[in-house]
């Protein structure tokens, strides 16, 4: 017990929360964008992977992580892209096309690897951090929080920027109709079709943020299938959440405290089956859905197609 306790291990637990908690924080904001607009979108885990490929690839080859990062958005946003056009725009079953996208995606990165890279994995530089002086020297937080690449800083603020979005602007409201009374909202004037395609498509290029983070600040390196279910971490989450980006926050630091077990317990020596740790977060998804899966709330027409007129 009194590994526990020690300031390498709380330090290597808070680090990896942080770590791990910010792809499932940067998908769960942008499900939870889709999911307002009435979106179920299955597919974030494909626009994780192909932001993580992406991301990697562009990185590797220019030698700039900016470059990375811009590059995984634009391969979520490229596959959210088939995703608002085949779900949004012709009004195909969202949950069918969202599984194939993400099996889809799942082959196609993988094979891309293999022929790119074969079996050398090769890995990235490690990130420049920015670090915050004076609180980057608290004990066990200050690293976590305050000694990290930009984009975490970027990730946390943009959970403030989405609550202000929702709570006290019209694009907010819009969203929120768009998923609720659509009809009611194509009254007003305003185009839902549009609406719920700017959601899609930001859901697409957040999870390609968090993808390219994976790839290249997480790991340094691509891996095929390396989101391990990270995306459908994010669904969760967003359904949870019930609108509230703080929650979504939240949940992904809880999260990414359980997928930061496995390194932390090696940190303080404590002997226990990696196969049993890797299965803590999945066993807290389960839990979480429970326990308060009853209470969430999820727009009216969540997953229904929306065609003007139709009854």
């Amino acid at each position: 017990m009194e590994a526990l306790l020690t300031t390498a291990f709380l330090t290597a637990l808070v680090t990896g929360a942080v770590t791990a908690g910010i792809p499932l924080l940067l998908a769960g904001l942008g499900e939870q964008m889709s999911e307002k607009a009435g979106v179920l979108n299955v597919g974030i885990e494909g626009m994780m992977l192909a932001g993580a490929f992406a991301g990697f690839f562009a990185a590797y080859m220019s030698g700039s992580i900016a470059l990375g990062f811009l590059a995984g958005a634009a391969g979520g946003f490229g596959v959210a892209l088939l995703m608002a056009l085949l779900c949004v725009r012709l009004g195909l079953n969202q949950i069918v096309i969202g599984i194939g996208l993400t099996l889809g995606f799942e082959g196609i990165t993988a094979l891309l690897h293999y022929n790119l890279f074969g079996r050398s994995y090769p890995r990235l530089p490690a990130v420049e951090t920015l670090r915050i002086p004076g609180l980057a020297d608290i004990p066990v937080l200050g690293p976590a929080f305050f000694d990290r690449p930009l984009i975490v800083y970027i990730a946390v603020a943009l959970v403030f920027v989405a609550s202000f979005v929702y709570r006290r602007t019209n694009l907010g409201l819009y969203l929120q109709a768009a998923g609720d009374k659509p009809a009611a909202l194509d009254v007003t004037g305003i185009d839902v079709v549009r609406i719920r395609t700017f959601a899609v498509l930001t859901a697409g290029t957040l999870a390609g943020l968090g993808g390219a983070f994976l790839s290249e600040v997480g790991a340094g390196l691509f891996v095929p299938f390396m989101t391990n279910g990270a995306g459908f971490i994010g669904i969760v989450l967003a359904m949870l959440a019930r609108g509230r980006p703080f929650w979504v926050l939240a949940g992904a630091a809880i999260f990414g405290a359980c997928l930061s077990l496995t390194t932390a317990l090696q940190v303080a020596g404590v002997n226990v089956p990696t196969d049993v740790i890797q299965m803590i977060p999945f066993a807290a998804v389960m839990a979480v859905l429970i326990i308060f899966g009853r209470n969430a709330h999820l727009p009216a027409a969540l997953g229904i197609p929306y065609v003007r007129g139709a009854r």
